[in-house]
């Protein structure tokens, strides 16, 4: 199957990857009404058709976080990529790098941060969450700055973990007793081609960034109770402070939804704001991120740089974003499914996919400038 959209990358994933890791791709937290109000509120966007424009230049080029993109486009941090393709985050990078877009490397990968710098050539991004013990966090900037990694992303939606209830039934959390193990078990050798690839193939399978504070180990079912006991949900916008003695870079805050919290961003320095609702993985009936933007790129008033992620499935999403004032957005669930159904050729093929989508809706809203775009590309909402 040579997939045609994103759908289709979905359920190749799906086919390939042993259940309990699908559903941690897949899954949303609680009931998943923001996880699919993500994905809704985008449809609901209609493009205004315009015709007889001369669209035969169209630029789809810009900036993000301080380099030229090819694409309005980031691939997001996205945790245990590793599992989803031998040494995954590695493929990925690859694959952003080829594509010219920047690639964000999740705290939480398999691929610790030297490995997957020493698969590229250009620095990517690296995610942060803090974390209690500091001396640690100091430890790991160090570690960033060496490599040469310009933009930290400061996740601050994740102070403390939300139940997925997915996960539980999948028996990737809750109770990891016997039970639990025999049932990954069986869905592992359900799924031969995966296990050996990147079962068999494609280790060490932990999450290598963490590894030195988990004394038990850094597997997954260590890391989901390591989180619980080491994430800091005592952090304020005071904490920032302390992030600036140890990181001269850029500082991107990743997860902000009210116009209050962007304000307070900017006066903290951001570098960029994210509007993200972690894919609807924590908060469940919080808005979702395309309803949230408009208030927050009004409160920023043009003082950094806002991007979106949550809910991008086309090309045309992608448009609809910006139209309402995003910078570019971060593609998660996305280059996951592409990862997981075919490797970094897979999200390759993903991208190429994404810049048809986007090249054929600019040319048909009589569009040139991905820079460019207000929303009066889009039809007044009913």
């Amino acid at each position: 199957m040579t997939p045609a959209c994103i759908d289709d990358f979905r359920l190749l994933a799906k086919a390939r990857l042993p259940s309990f890791l699908f559903d941690y791709i897949d899954g949303g937290s609680y009931s998943e009404s923001t996880m699919r109000a993500n994905v809704a509120d985008l449809q609901r966007l209609k493009l205004r058709q315009q015709v007889m424009r001369d669209v035969s230049q169209i630029d789809l080029s810009t900036t993000l976080f301080g380099r030229p993109a090819a694409l309005p486009v980031a691939l997001a941090p996205i945790g245990l990529a590793g599992m989803y393709a031998r040494r995954g985050e590695v493929q990925a990078a690859r694959a952003a790098e080829s594509a010219g877009i920047p690639f964000i490397l999740s705290a939480s990968s398999c691929c610790g941060m030297e490995e997957v710098a020493a698969g590229v050539t250009q620095p990517f991004l690296f995610q942060l969450y803090m974390i209690r013990d500091r001396g640690f966090l100091k430890e790991m900037l160090a570690r960033v700055t060496a490599l040469g990694v310009e933009t930290l992303v400061l996740t601050v939606d994740l102070i403390i973990h939300s139940a997925r209830y997915r996960d539980v039934r999948s028996s990737l959390t809750g109770s990891q007793g016997a039970d639990a193990r025999l049932r990954r078990f069986g869905q592992i050798v359900s799924h031969p081609a995966w296990a050996w690839d990147v079962g068999l193939r494609g280790g060490p399978h932990t999450l290598g960034n963490f590894a030195p504070l988990m004394p038990d180990g850094a597997g997954l079912a260590q890391f989901t109770r390591w989180v619980s006991r080491n994430f800091d949900p005592s952090i304020t916008w005071a904490d920032l402070d302390w992030i600036r003695q140890h990181w001269s870079g850029r500082l991107v805050i990743k997860g902000v939804l009210d116009p209050m919290d962007a304000v307070a961003a900017c006066d903290a320095g951001a570098s960029a704001i994210i509007v993200s609702n972690h894919g609807g993985r924590q908060l469940d009936g919080a808005p979702s991120t395309i309803s949230a933007l408009p208030a927050v790129v009004k409160a920023v008033a043009g003082r950094t740089d806002v991007l979106m992620d949550g809910g991008i499935r086309s090309g045309i999403d992608v448009l609809r974003a910006m139209a309402l004032g995003a910078k570019g957005v971060l593609l998660g669930r996305a280059w996951a499914y592409a990862l997981a159904a075919q490797g970094g050729a897979g999200v390759t093929r993903m991208l190429d996919l994404l810049h048809h989508e986007m090249a054929v809706a600019m040319a048909l809203t009589g569009q040139t400038d991905v820079k460019r775009l207000d929303p009066d590309m889009l039809l007044p909402t009913v």
